[in-house]
């Protein structure tokens, strides 16, 4: 996996690319790529090679060109770049729901990388439907974009496969690795019994389930593990004990656990597939009297912001949401420079978070 690239000492903004010809103006304002290489000391190719991205440039000479570039007011000329280059500069990010402060994490840790290496990221709010998704795939077939990474379900992944595994484009935390394109993301299963083993371990016995639509992949995963679980424990998991529910929202987990409470043998531990869903959850118990964790633990999945900022704070599994990301566009890039490369797919570690509420 590629290194993230590193900033010039002097944490000066990298310009877009430009191409490598040497007439192309900057703004009105501001010296020609020309100027810029008057100012700096070297050749146009030079600072063309800077301005692009290449590697045989030694960091001194770097540094001279950025730092005359930034002095300068020199300005890229974007639509006469991607005429001349046939690229967009532009990268897709496709994400089932913006409002998921989860994947806000992860959308950060994409525009991160891809401004170090000159580009924009686009964000495109799917709703998790194959046809809108189809839609932005049709900007890379029509070149208005140069690449994709899809957060969308492993369902809708499979179901453009075979019409868009030619186009440019890596999974992120949501993958199959049977659809053969480029993934990052973490061991769900072994992450969802991670939680139901602590909870055992906190001794629980009747611990539910509340998770999020099976036509997720991780959800599916995180199902199996918390099943699985419970099996090697010696416990029969009691059907009336998982609910899946169609929102990871803070609604959704609250009459869930308000439900489950309902029943005769009610459980005493909830694992919630999202930390939405979890802190919903510990709402739900306090408005039937039940207190969290004296008489309900709780455990979520995660580690947004807001999970140790509750009351109690929330037991979760971290994930490493900034540097998915992150591996995500760097994985995609590199496809990008080496479009016959075998990119494999990448497994970040999660952990295990313990705080108050279970």
């Amino acid at each position: 996996m590629d290194k993230p690239s590193q900033r010039a000492s002097h944490d000066l903004p990298t310009p877009s690319p430009v191409p490598a010809d040497g007439g192309a103006r900057g703004a009105a304002e501001g010296l020609s790529i020309a100027g810029v290489a008057e100012r700096a000391g070297v050749s146009v190719a030079t600072v063309s090679r800077v301005l692009n991205g290449h590697s045989n440039v030694r960091p001194a000479t770097r540094d001279k060109v950025l730092a005359a570039v930034a002095t300068s007011g020199y300005r890229v000329n974007e639509l006469a770049r991607n005429l001349r280059t046939a690229e967009s500069r532009l990268l897709l990010t496709m994400v089932p729901d913006v409002g998921n402060p989860f994947y806000a994490e992860v959308i950060r840790g994409i525009d991160v990388v891809a401004r170090q290496h000159g580009y924009f990221m686009l964000l495109c709010d799917t709703g998790a439907d194959p046809g809108r998704e189809r839609s932005y795939f049709d900007l890379l077939r029509r070149r208005r974009a140069d690449g994709a990474i899809c957060l969308d379900p492993a369902t809708v992944q499979q179901a453009l496969a075979e019409e868009s595994n030619a186009l440019p484009w890596v999974a992120c935390c949501e993958f199959d690795s049977s659809v053969g394109v480029p993934y990052v993301g973490i061991d769900n299963y072994r992450a969802a019994g991670d939680a139901v083993r602590h909870l055992l371990a906190r001794g629980h016995r009747r611990i539910a389930l509340i998770n999020s639509d099976d036509h997720y992949l991780y959800a599916q995963q995180r199902q199996q593990g918390y099943l699985d679980a419970l099996h090697e424990a010696g416990i029969a998991p009691d059907e009336r004990w998982r609910i899946n529910v169609n929102s990871l929202d803070y609604q959704a987990g609250a009459s869930a656990a308000a439900l489950l409470m309902t029943l005769s043998d009610a459980p005493t531990a909830v694992f919630a597939v999202s930390d939405t869903l979890a802190i919903g959850v510990i709402s739900g118990l306090r408005s039937v009297g039940k207190r969290v964790p004296d008489d309900v633990a709780v455990a979520g999945f995660d580690d947004i912001s807001l999970a140790a900022q509750i009351d109690p704070p929330l037991t979760t599994i971290a994930q490493p949401m900034r540097e998915l990301g992150e591996t995500a566009a760097r994985l995609l890039l590199q496809r990008l420079a080496n479009p016959n490369e075998n990119v494999p797919g990448v497994l970040l570690p999660h952990r295990l978070v313990v705080r108050k509420s279970a």
